[in-house]
């Protein structure tokens, strides 16, 4: 297990190393290595690098390679977690309304030109990030209220009718706002090609809630292995299974939340890459939800790399490449688990 979890770790590396390397004007590897070394330790730059090249390694293409990786380390940990509590393997915080939530929360920006009196250039992020987590305390509140064991069925349930009712509000908005319809459309096909915002400031944001957020789930290691097997066992042995699925649940979406509120609506890498990591590292989550958050990154980094240049100069919204590789995956999942059912 050492060897597996030692090699995807220098895969992933590698992998950022290409995503800074690869763009309009290819970069050595050597060469970055010495403009790291020239920002972070002070060491000069060899007469063939100009500082313009040393300026988009630093500057440009090392926070956006961060930015996706923790992006997709975030949502992919989110959805090991959600798979695990619901026991669903289709499960994810989209399914329960985040998305939508967020998306709600960008529309009043974009559309409505809703800002913030202290943070006017943050007020998309955080109005996202706020009404993506209200709305999951929402469908936890419905669904206790409906069900007081909170069934798994009931939670994906609510989630569902209340995405679709809040997803039919900003559709509405798309009708009335026409004229910031493409900003939006765009939004929702997500990208790491922050024009408002420093990418360096965003990345101090996302790194956080990737590592401490992954960090708060293994500590829940134990708990996610029960309640896998079932509630049934998990009450036996004496496992509040209420509580502990509303603060995992909660955390997942706060995880997915505060990563789409920065950079749109990005779907599948929740779903794809914990199936990876159960293939490959099994199903104990001391492995799952680290690996979970490794595989998800570096997965995401390599969408985003075809994004920005499989049609270079336009790009393609992340989203839209992460779901050509995302949705016949999510179609394997369900007809083969209907296979083992029939």
């Amino acid at each position: 297990m050492k060897i597996k979890v030692i090699s995807a770790v220098c895969i992933a590396f590698i992998v950022l190393l290409l995503g800074i390397a690869v763009g309009s004007v290819y970069i050595p590897l050597l060469d970055i290595l010495r403009i790291f070394a020239h920002v972070i330790f002070g060491a000069e730059l060899p007469e063939h690098l100009p500082f313009n090249i040393a300026a988009i390694v630093w500057n440009v293409r090392t926070p956006r390679v961060l930015l996706a990786f923790f992006a997709g380390a975030s949502l992919s940990v989110s959805g090991a977690v959600m798979q695990s509590v619901l026991r669903n393997p289709l499960a994810s915080s989209y399914t329960l309304g985040v998305s939508s939530g967020a998306s709600l929360g960008a529309s009043l920006v974009i559309f409505l030109g809703v800002a913030l009196p202290f943070a006017q250039m943050a007020s998309l992020p955080i109005l996202g990030f706020s009404f993506g987590l209200v709305t999951i305390l929402l469908v936890m509140g419905i669904s206790s209220k409906l069900d007081s064991r909170m069934n798994n069925h009931t939670i994906i349930l609510t989630g569902i009718v209340f995405s679709l009712f809040v997803s039919a509000i900003s559709t509405l908005m798309f009708a009335f706002f026409r004229e910031s319809l493409q900003r939006m459309v765009f939004w929702q096909m997500g990208s790491f090609n922050i024009q408002d915002l420093n990418r360096w400031h965003v990345v101090l944001v996302l790194a956080p809630i990737a590592i401490l957020g992954s960090f708060f789930v293994t500590r829940h290691k134990w708990e996610l292995d029960v309640m896998t097997f079932g509630e049934e066992q998990a009450h036996t042995i004496g496992i509040n299974t209420k509580t502990v699925k509303r603060v995992l649940l909660i955390t997942a979406a706060a995880m997915t939340g505060g990563t789409i509120a920065f950079v749109g609506v990005i779907g599948f890498v929740d779903l794809v890459a914990p199936h990876i990591v159960r293939k490959i590292f099994g199903a104990a989550h001391k492995y799952v939800i680290p690996m979970s958050a490794v595989v998800g990154g570096t997965f995401m980094v390599v969408a985003d790399l075809v994004a920005r240049t499989f049609t270079s100069p336009i790009e393609l919204p992340v989203g839209a490449v992460t779901a050509i590789i995302g949705a016949p995956f999510f179609a394997w999942v369900y007809f083969s688990k209907r296979k083992e059912k029939a």
